[in-house]
């Protein structure tokens, strides 16, 4: 039987995942990387993706939208700007919503309020690619 990898996932609000997997795939600034365990300690930034955890009963895929990964001998930790498991997305809701941002940016009274609805649409973009 291999090692398992001990894994957390923290969001600015909680703990959200803290678990002994078999592997983790991180969408890292630099490129996506594995993390089995006993991997070499890493510091990463993380780049819009999703996390994909693998374990002998289930695997996850969860939408990061930034922070930071840490491979540490303890174990890896991932510091998460926000987060959205997909196995709970619903895609009808979620391509409305796309089509509702695209029409804040349509109407956007100014350059400030179009910056803002740009980026909440180019984040609802980010997660429908990954779909």
């Amino acid at each position: 039987m291999a090692d398992k990898l001990a894994f957390e996932l923290v969001s600015p609000e909680k703990l959200l995942i803290s678990a002994q997997v078999d592997m983790v795939v991180v969408p890292g600034t630099e490129g996506d990387f594995g993390v089995l365990s006993g991997h070499a300690p890493v510091v990463s930034t993380l780049r819009p993706g999703v996390i994909d955890v693998s374990d002998d009963t289930a695997e996850a895929r969860i939408f990061v939208r930034g922070g930071f990964a840490e491979v540490t001998p303890a174990g890896l930790t991932i510091l998460a700007e926000d987060v959205l498991n997909l196995a709970e997305l619903d895609t009808a809701e979620l391509d409305q919503r796309i089509q509702n941002a695209t029409e804040d940016v349509a109407d956007a009274a100014d350059d400030i309020t179009r910056a803002v609805a740009q980026a909440v649409l180019d984040n609802l973009r980010e997660i429908r690619a990954t779909l």
